[in-house]
């Protein structure tokens, strides 16, 4: 190549480098705030490492899962405000582990975006370490992928991996549900992370703009309420679990609802009895529901309506084991119980305050 030519770079190409290495170097100190017995490597090799010994495992089951945010993300991108997505990147992948009765360990996320801007990855991963740090696990490593022509701008998508373990024969569901175990409810904290494809048309068809203030909140611009993260119930749950040994099974409510959810955790002799009037619904769903002339059933079948996890339990503990998840922040409510399997997984008694 002659001295006078010029030849394309990467950058030209629309991939900076440097930005991501400027991102990498903002992040670390998140990264490093995430630590626990089993990671305390730096990130920056090739794979990340864990030591289940460390840990305090002798003989485990490792349990992996593997989640997104959704249209959730839209929101976000609209709104500019990217410090909390992150949370729910975590919660959705940790809480499909603890159901199972294992502990999160380690987190890794995937961040892909058209223009890569480190400030705005710095945020999101803000948001990332502070799932992990609410659920007790580390993030140990991810990706950050620059594609132009992938993404418009500077829209992003992301997705998350997390790993968790329990020792053997510790696993849940457990073989002994029956009839007459108690449902009990922990409280969402708002949309959670699923159903945004219809809020969003919902949102569309209400005429207001992110920017305006929510009209089923107090103080809170629509995209601020709707950005709320998603309840991480791991550390709560846990505990529950390993001082009253009485959660049978536990089901995230996610998309689905009620009737997608609950059955893939119960033996296929029972369903679960549910009273819908138990339920204190959030201001956020009945606004949803009359705003998008959404029907019950519709309703229960696209988002959680103010319960983000069910419980399982003898009855004769139900009481003990909701104490313990009050004392650890939850909010429990006994809403229904186990009876022999009829046509449906689960069966709605009363209906829904929308």
């Amino acid at each position: 190549m002659s001295e006078g030519s010029k030849g394309l770079t990467y950058a030209q190409a629309g991939v900076d480098i440097d930005a991501g290495n400027l991102m990498v170097e903002k992040i670390k100190p998140l990264v490093r705030s995430t630590r626990r017995p089993g990671a305390d490597g730096e990130i920056g090799g090739f794979g990340g490492l864990f030591d289940l010994k460390a840990a305090g495992f002798s003989d485990p089951i490792l349990v992996a899962a593997n989640d997104g945010v959704g249209t959730k993300l839209k929101i976000a991108i609209d709104a500019g405000k990217h410090d909390t997505i992150g949370i729910d990147l975590v919660a959705m992948c940790v809480n499909d582990i603890v159901v199972q009765g294992a502990e999160p360990l380690l987190f890794l996320d995937y961040f892909a975006t058209g223009n890569l801007d480190p400030n705005q990855g710095a945020d999101i991963v803000s948001g990332i370490a502070e799932g992990c740090r609410q659920a007790g696990c580390a993030l140990i490593g991810g990706e950050t992928a620059e594609m132009p022509g992938m993404y418009h701008g500077n829209d992003y998508d992301l997705a998350g991996f997390a790993v968790g373990a329990a020792e053997r024969g510790q696993l849940l569901p457990t073989d002994d549900v029956v009839e007459g175990d108690v449902l009990l409810g922990l409280a969402s904290s708002g949309v959670h992370s699923n159903g945004y494809s219809l809020v969003r048309r919902i949102v569309e068809k209400s005429g207001l703009k992110w920017s305006d203030r929510a009209p089923f909140a107090d103080g809170p611009t629509l995209a601020e309420a709707l950005l709320e993260p998603t309840r991480i119930y791991v550390k709560p749950v846990l505990r529950a679990i390993r001082e009253t040994h009485g959660i049978k099974a536990l089901a995230h409510i996610t998309g689905g609802g009620f009737p997608e959810n609950i059955p893939r955790v119960l033996p296929k002799d029972f369903s679960a009895e549910l009273d819908l009037s138990a339920i204190e619904v959030p201001p956020v769903f009945s606004w949803l529901a009359k705003t998008g002339g959404v029907s019950p059933e519709e309703m229960m079948r696209t988002f959680n309506c103010g319960i983000g996890m069910i419980t399982v339990v003898a009855a004769g503990q139900a009481a003990q084991v909701a104490a313990v998840l009050q004392e650890a922040g939850e909010t429990v409510t006994p809403i229904g119980r186990i009876v022999p399997r009829r046509d449906a997984g689960v069966i709605y008694r009363g209906s829904l305050a929308i």
